[in-house]
């Protein structure tokens, strides 16, 4: 049973930096591409970040040095460094495994970075 569970999020000033981490189980860990996507109110789900499982990184323009994904093999993890937090980067952030190759995409159910003064 695939199961990836969240875990970092929280409230905090504009300007402020919160670590995103995501525990996996349930899949080949090292054969899956990794990534984050967030979910805002009135918005549909978009790209944060994602690594693929061969290293090449992609990020949305609007976290492009801000934010940094990684990947934990050996722990079967998945993190998120945020920084410079705005407003905007409030939602719901959510892990996801794929391998595109069997068509398998699995989510968690999601942490909560909510950014206000």
């Amino acid at each position: 049973q695939v199961r990836l569970v969240e875990s970092g999020g929280g409230s905090v000033q504009p300007g402020g930096s919160l670590s995103l981490s995501c525990a996996t189980s349930g899949v080949l860990f090292l054969d899956y591409d990794v990534g984050w996507y967030r979910q805002s109110p009135g918005k549909s789900r978009e790209l944060v970040a994602y690594l693929s499982s061969s290293g090449h990184s992609t990020y949305a323009d609007s976290v492009k040095g801000r934010f940094t994904i990684s990947r934990d093999d050996a722990q079967y993890s998945v993190h998120l460094q945020m920084g410079s937090l705005r407003p905007e980067d409030t939602g719901t952030y959510y892990c996801n495994v794929r391998r595109p190759k069997y068509s398998q995409d699995y989510y968690g159910q999601g942490t909560q970075v909510t950014v206000s003064s």
